[in-house]
């Protein structure tokens, strides 16, 4: 009777986990698909992105993991443009986001915080605008934050600070103001990571007080 038991507890798993698979594969193809919907392709690298197929790790330019989940996305260099969406928050093991030297354009969405698993957030070289969301500072695992050579504009948000494993920054040549914070994980990295942004005034100063004032939009 303990067996038969057994054996009944097993299949209900096995279809339990069955049945999640697909549907993480349906969510994470969506959000992909969802971009895709948002970007402009003059080379067509997005063509294989089908949304009629469940499983998205067969698309060109994505690689999953062994359980079908989304782990890199590799668009680099890749003349697409348009806007980054916020449904790319829902890749939660999504460890490379490799958009750089495109022609983006927009905001960088606060929903990446939901990226729980990102390593390497590369936005280089395209025409982003607006702040540099603070919900960054939630992605602990980053380790790669390389934004540099947009339009960002704002001051870097302090709580960036708090990102222990953080360990190559980019912000330069953007249009960013006020000072750099110099503490936490932001200790160790030099003037070059905030280069030519005219409107930054240079390292924020222990105990200061006008990290904050002034006016800096």
């Amino acid at each position: 009777m303990a067996t038969t038991q057994t054996l009944f507890h097993h299949f209900i798993l096995l279809l339990v986990l069955s049945s999640l698979a697909p549907t993480y594969a349906n969510l994470e193809g969506d959000a992909l698909y969802a971009l895709r919907r948002a970007l402009k392709d003059p080379k067509n690298v997005l063509q294989s992105w089908d949304p009629t197929l469940v499983d998205p790790c067969t698309w060109f330019h994505v690689t999953c993991d062994s359980d079908n989940r989304v782990t890199r996305l590799d668009l680099g260099n890749a003349q697409l443009s348009g806007n980054l969406v916020p449904e790319l928050g829902r890749l939660e093991r999504l460890q490379y986001l490799e958009l750089y030297m495109n022609n983006l354009l927009g905001h960088i969405p606060e929903e990446l915080v939901g990226l729980k698993s990102l390593v390497s957030l590369d936005l280089f070289h395209n025409n982003l605008t607006g702040a540099i969301p603070s919900s960054l500072s939630k992605i602990s695992n980053l380790r790669f934050l390389r934004i540099n050579g947009n339009k960002l504009s704002g001051r870097i948000p302090r709580e960036l600070t708090t990102l222990g494993n953080l360990k190559i920054l980019d912000v330069s040549d953007n249009d960013l103001c006020g000072t750099f914070p110099t503490s936490g994980s932001f200790s160790q990295f030099s003037e070059e990571s905030f280069k030519n942004n005219p409107r930054m005034e240079g390292p924020e100063l222990m105990g200061s007080v006008s990290y904050r004032l002034g006016d800096c939009i």
